[in-house]
């Protein structure tokens, strides 16, 4: 696999000035969206070659597909779910997290039990969502975002634990990780975690948040500027202090409200690498990969994968499928020998029963 290390920035830095006389505000802007046209224009750092959409339920939406290799040589698969007659945005108020198994990334996965409900009276008492399995040394580790209101300001990062895959799970009574002080850039939740062990020694864990004030001000489509933190701790469970006041991945100075969510991180030859889906740096439909040396800096995004009708042919599905046609939630199964990409997985709508489906992916090669 090729690797070509790009120049890491701060994403504080400006890159446009704002200026009321027109020529002048063309020449600015132009030489910023060339550049990130040129970005766009190169292949997807990812060949990928489509398996399928591997999971399917006939009565729920499916979302965050987690994958991992079992002591059985089969795939795991930690994913959330929610009824179908909740529709599309049933997630924030009734998601529960679940278990499936196939026997190989090529293979149909089947249900096998439900692991972490919404529990009356907790921090996670209407929700669990956004599921990531990790194992350290003989533990496994399962991360999730609860909720307690059924909206996002209650959205926390929470971790359930298991010496099997197949359970019994022990959930903390406490979330992990706590949002900033009110002003904050992450005063609102703390959602969408991405695990690793890094160079240090500690397990660090990137979370995704907002500012409540820019949120309830915001319109459009999409209201508010998602960024990444960071926070380490010498355990997996914690406790976690953040490394910074400041986000570690923050696009809110570029155009279009530019942003990212959905990241998925892993090491490969002391270089650490994210996935996440874009939010208007190219589009809403491609992936992006980042690159950082340290986790704090990193490189300018370029694209991962690109859009489901690049690699797949379907029929437009019902209108209420607004999302049709992006991978999102995407997460990488490893190589069980080298610890590199081998499969991607993600969540798409669409499908048989106009619902979401697991989708999975072979990925033939690579070029970080």
């Amino acid at each position: 696999m090729e690797s070509t290390k790009r120049e890491e920035k701060p994403f504080s830095r400006r890159y446009f000035i704002k200026s009321g006389i027109g020529c002048l505000s063309i020449m600015l802007v132009a030489p910023e969206a060339w550049s990130a046209t040129r970005l766009a224009d190169r292949p997807p750092a990812f060949t990928l070659k489509p398996i399928g959409r591997s999971f399917q339920l006939p009565d729920y939406y499916i979302w965050c597909s987690s994958p991992i290799w079992g002591a059985d040589g089969k795939v795991h698969l930690f994913y959330s779910r929610w009824k179908k007659e909740r529709g599309m945005s049933g997630w924030i108020r009734g998601s529960e997290i679940a278990h499936a198994v196939a026997d190989s990334p090529y293979d149909r996965f089947e249900h096998q039990t439900v692991v972490l409900a919404p529990r009356a009276g907790y921090w996670d008492s209407t929700t669990c969502h956004n599921p990531l399995i990790k194992k350290v040394d003989d533990t496994y580790y399962l991360f999730y975002m609860g909720n307690s209101n059924g909206k996002t300001d209650t959205k926390r990062i929470g971790i359930a634990t298991s010496k099997n895959l197949e359970g019994p799970w022990t959930r903390m009574d406490t979330p992990c990780l706590l949002p900033g002080q009110a002003g904050m850039w992450d005063d609102h939740c703390t959602t969408n975690p991405a695990f690793l062990k890094g160079d240090d020694g500690l397990y660090w864990l990137f979370y995704k948040s907002w500012n409540t004030a820019e949120y309830a001000q915001a319109k459009g489509a999409v209201r508010g500027n998602r960024k990444y933190g960071l926070a380490k701790a010498k355990h997996p469970l914690g406790p976690y202090e953040k490394v910074s006041e400041n986000p570690v991945i923050d696009f809110s100075d570029r155009p279009n409200n530019a942003q990212l969510e959905d990241a998925f991180v892993w090491k490969e030859e002391h270089r650490y690498y994210m996935i996440a889906r874009d939010m208007g740096f190219f589009n809403h439909e491609y992936g992006l990969i980042l690159s950082s040396s340290d986790g704090l800096r990193w490189t300018d995004p370029a694209v991962s994968y690109s859009a489901m009708k690049s690699y797949i042919q379907e029929l437009q599905p019902a209108s209420h499928l607004k999302r049709f046609g992006r991978l999102e939630r995407p997460m990488l199964l490893l190589d069980k020998e080298t610890d590199k990409p081998r499969f991607l997985f993600g969540a798409t709508q669409g499908g048989p029963d106009d619902t979401s489906t697991t989708f999975v992916f072979d990925i033939l090669s690579y070029k970080l």
